[in-house]
């Protein structure tokens, strides 16, 4: 995929001005519609994440502040997309784009446990979603070689098929919820696409980013089925979803990193 067209020189401020309008548009909004009701009473929503409710603004503290390490993964991705190489295959634009998705991951999971409401858990499930949704449709353009608009398609149907996905109301093996297996479709599809992406060559890139990302996420994964499986103190300050959050937030960054290092393989012409 070619993006050359507006990218800003090395060190521009705007993908890390973006985010962080982002950041705090959406944080002070969380706040706001918490404090007003405006997500809804509390149904139990991620209650089965461990974490005991508490009484007064935040119903699952561990568990909603520990959502901030999105927002500054998100913030870091902006600060090196801000300074990203005129050869990258991924443009500042696409970069920022990801930032910002990142960054609200951090809100929209922290609507859920902040008040365990309905609304909440559908802003927490459409934020996971859109990550997973941009890994899946990043890796469909650059395997069959096609453009933004193809990208943008792509994007939006993922996330529509996960919403639709989740709305099959009965329970599934092992991740219980089918949007949780929406979701984890789309991560698996974009891993088995990068590593077919690495194989062909057509590109070079920092394949150990990617594995770092990877490996985060699959202990992130084994804390997350450990919690669900009851081996946890609900009313500890340290919560293993709370460290799901943390390691998902450390593997977001580093898969921006290996999108980062991406860069296109010159060949020389035959015969020279």
């Amino acid at each position: 995929m070619e993006h050359r067209a507006g990218r800003p020189g090395v060190g521009d401020p705007g993908a890390l001005a973006i985010a962080a309008a982002v950041a705090v548009v959406s944080t002070g909004l969380l706040v706001v519609a918490v404090g007003q009701g405006w997500l809804g009473p509390d149904v139990g929503r991620g209650a089965n994440f461990c974490e005991a409710a508490r009484d007064g603004f935040v119903r699952q503290p561990a568990n909603t502040f520990s959502n901030a390490g999105f927002v500054l993964a998100g913030l870091l991705i902006a600060v090196r997309a801000g300074r990203s190489r005129p050869d990258a295959v991924m443009s500042p634009t696409a970069a920022t784009f990801l930032a910002c998705v990142v960054v609200l991951l951090g809100p929209g999971s922290a609507a859920m446990h902040a008040t365990q409401s309905a609304w909440g858990g559908h802003l927490d499930m459409l934020s996971m979603y859109l990550v997973a949704g941009f890994a899946a449709a990043w890796a469909w353009v650059r395997w069959t070689r096609r453009g933004t608009a193809a990208f943008v398609t792509a994007y939006v149907v993922c996330v529509a098929a996960c919403e639709v996905v989740g709305l099959w109301p009965d329970p599934v093996p092992v991740v219980h919820y089918s949007g949780n297996l929406a979701f984890g479709v789309l991560l698996v599809a974009a891993v088995v696409l990068e590593t077919r992406l690495w194989r062909r060559g057509a590109t070079t890139l920092v394949f150990g980013h990617g594995v770092v990302s990877l490996t985060a996420m699959l202990v992130a994964f084994t804390i997350w089925l450990l919690t669900n499986a009851g081996m946890c103190d609900p009313h500890s300050w340290l919560q293993g979803h709370a460290v799901w959050h943390l390691l998902c937030a450390v593997a977001a960054y580093w898969l921006y990193r290996m999108y980062e290092s991406e860069r296109r393989v010159v060949r020389p012409p035959a015969g020279v």
